[in-house]
């Protein structure tokens, strides 16, 4: 197989494009740190995680060993309980977000789903695909989910089951509901049934070594969490992971014949690279490692706050935000660095940020304010 020079002069110019994009972009949560030319070796395979990751299949060409370990890490790092947990790595945080609220609607098909307004658009998509009556709540003006909000439209469907989104770590602010406060909303309303989804596709990595921790894991009472791999952990391609309880997977389960295993999983086929991926990641660095890079990260996101307070950006940040906040940006700078934007522009301070290109921001941000 040989390409023409024109096409080979594309393929240039994409690589050149795309890298120096890759030098600016500052307004969406990827970790650009991350080195695994050890595992380019893999790419000629035609690697399939076909099937239940937990269950042997006639497919082999998989990665199904090291994504049962990447999913045993997160299940430990999020209190899963022994023997009574399962998972997958997904496609990322959408894929998550579905199953998550899929195995909410299997267990409660008359439930009705509850999320803020700064939930993951991804959140509203999965209603919707999934035929769910829902309820938007307000949100608090740091992201949080508006507890009042939430009893008053829960009241409303009291007699009937409540599936929760629950965000750890909002797109724009990085806000983080409380899971417990949410039961408990709940529960004084009079709703009984109820299936907790969290949404930690940023902070799931870190969140669980705050202090205080912000209660959102299976022992807070949550029934599945989803994280993003390439957002904090790094990976040079979208993925995720899927943490569920047993007893509400079991209820999508079938057996496929054809394939040698069971179908619980969204996406059927699946990348079998990104689980070697994430387990190179999480083998490389551990709950130490994992602890070093936020603990550099959240000291350069406290300096862009500070130092955009200084030149008069009203800049701020939740606790322990990697996420600073700040007034939406002139055109020129969003498209030059990428800035995600609402009705506030940020920057989120993932590992592989400097301190160069903070400064640099910085400055061209108080510029034009000037």
């Amino acid at each position: 197989m040989t390409l023409g020079s024109q096409d080979l002069e594309r393929l240039d110019q994409l690589f050149c494009s795309m890298q120096d994009a890759n030098a600016c972009f500052l307004g969406y949560p990827f970790a650009k740190d991350f080195k695994y030319e050890p595992l380019w070796r893999f790419l000629k395979f035609t690697g399939n995680n076909l099937g239940d990751p937990f269950e042997p299949g006639t497919y082999r060409v998989n990665s199904h060993a090291f994504e049962r370990e990447v999913v045993d890490f997160f299940a430990q790092l999020f209190r899963a309980p022994d023997r009574g947990f399962w998972g997958y790595i997904t496609n990322g945080g959408t894929e998550g977000n579905i199953y998550g609220l899929y195995l909410g609607r299997e267990r409660y098909p008359d439930g009705v789903a509850y999320f803020s307004r700064d939930s993951h658009y991804s959140v509203s998509k999965a209603v919707r695909l999934l035929r769910l009556e829902y309820a938007v709540v307000d949100s608090q003006s740091h992201g949080e989910i508006n507890y009042d909000d939430l009893a008053r439209k829960a009241s409303g469907g009291r007699n009937r089951p409540a599936l929760i989104v629950a965000n750890i770590g909002t797109t724009m602010k990085e806000g983080r509901d409380d899971t417990s406060r949410i039961r408990a909303v709940l529960r004084d309303v009079g709703v009984r049934e109820i299936y907790i989804h969290a949404d930690a596709a940023l902070c799931g990595p870190y969140a669980p070594i705050l202090s205080p921790k912000p209660p959102f894991d299976f022992e807070d009472g949550v029934d599945s969490v989803t994280i993003s791999g390439h957002k904090f952990l790094g990976a040079p391609m979208p993925c995720g992971v899927i943490i569920a309880r047993k007893s509400n997977v079991q209820r999508v389960l079938r057996a496929i014949d054809y394939i040698g295993s069971s179908d619980t999983t969204l996406s059927g086929s699946r990348n079998a690279y990104t689980p070697i991926v994430l387990w190179y990641a999480i083998r490389c660095l551990g709950i130490v490692g994992i602890k070093r890079m936020f603990d550099q990260c959240e000291r350069l996101a406290a300096y862009t706050c500070d130092e955009l307070n200084a030149r008069g950006v009203g800049a701020w940040r939740n606790p322990y935000a990697l996420t600073v906040v700040f007034p939406p940006v002139e055109e020129a700078i969003k498209a030059k660095w990428q800035i995600a934007t609402q009705d506030v522009s940020h920057v989120v301070v993932t590992p592989g940020t400097t301190k160069d290109q903070l400064d640099t921001l910085i400055e061209a941000i108080a510029d034009t304010g000037r």
